[in-house]
């Protein structure tokens, strides 16, 4: 049986995340989400209002002997401006904010490792990522499943 890790980011529009972690040597599956809210069962529609807390965020499934999470966290932050804060492009909101939603004390400690390695390349400024527990992971409808393949040249995100 193949190795399985998990690795949750929320970087703006899920849609180009979630394309770009599948396209990612070594990721098993990836899948688009809400997670760091309070709602139980949150939808698009209420996401977007930008109440429930939740973040858009893909869920990354990976074989940790293909890739590693260090990998996984250096492509987080090459896919968008993590000194964005609530933001990115034309997508506005706290359910656009720069999270690595961490799942063991392992992660947090590399992700910690990693965004601090960064941050001079960054400056003046500073790093508005941030690192948090993962919770509750809630899956996104199914027409944004995907999307980036199921509309070819139409994702009107960041990436």
């Amino acid at each position: 049986m193949e190795k399985q890790g998990k690795a949750t980011f929320a970087a703006g529009c899920f849609w180009g995340v979630e394309a770009s972690f599948l396209a990612t040597p070594g990721v098993l599956n990836a899948v688009s989400g809400y997670t760091g809210g309070h709602l139980e069962r949150p939808t698009y529609e209420r996401v977007c209002e930008g109440t429930t807390g939740h973040a858009e965020a893909v869920e990354v499934s990976y074989n940790p002997e293909k890739v590693s999470y260090e990998v996984l966290i250096k492509k987080f932050f090459a896919l968008h401006d993590p000194t964005q804060m609530n933001r990115h492009g034309p997508d506005v909101g706290e359910q656009y904010r720069s999270v690595i939603f961490y799942h063991s004390p392992e992660q947090k400690e590399i992700a910690e490792k990693v965004r601090q390695e960064l941050a001079s390349q960054y400056l003046p400024k500073t790093i508005a990522t941030s690192i948090e527990p993962a919770s509750v992971f809630w899956r996104a409808e199914e027409y944004h499943q995907r999307y980036a393949e199921k509309h070819p040249g139409r994702v009107a995100c960041h990436i």
